[in-house]
């Protein structure tokens, strides 16, 4: 079973994310966020949805437990799609450049 406060914290540590910046980039008071934490509760399924979305990822994503079983989202979607004409050296050197971002 996941630990959807801990599944919360891991994506927030990958961002590099305060509860701060968390809470602005979801749309949700940051003090919703720390009640969470404070109460040991679970963000309903709108609010955790809108964290998903800040994240970047799908609900079915943040909730798969297997690396290759998840789904993409549409913008995941449209950066393959216009990935997928260049050479495998500019996909290279594109990865290079998105990781040092």
């Amino acid at each position: 079973m996941i630990d959807v406060l801990k599944k919360i914290n891991y994506y927030k540590a990958q961002k590099g994310w305060s509860e701060y910046q968390l809470a602005e980039k979801s749309g949700l008071t940051q003090s919703t966020i720390s009640s969470w934490y404070r109460k040991d509760m679970l963000p309903s399924i709108p609010s955790l949805d809108k964290i998903c979305s800040a994240f970047g990822i799908t609900l079915s994503q943040f909730f798969s437990e297997e690396s290759d079983n998840f789904s993409i989202t549409e913008e995941q979607k449209r950066f393959l799609n216009a990935t997928g004409h260049l050479t495998p050296q500019q996909q290279t050197a594109l990865i290079q450049f998105l990781e040092t971002l």
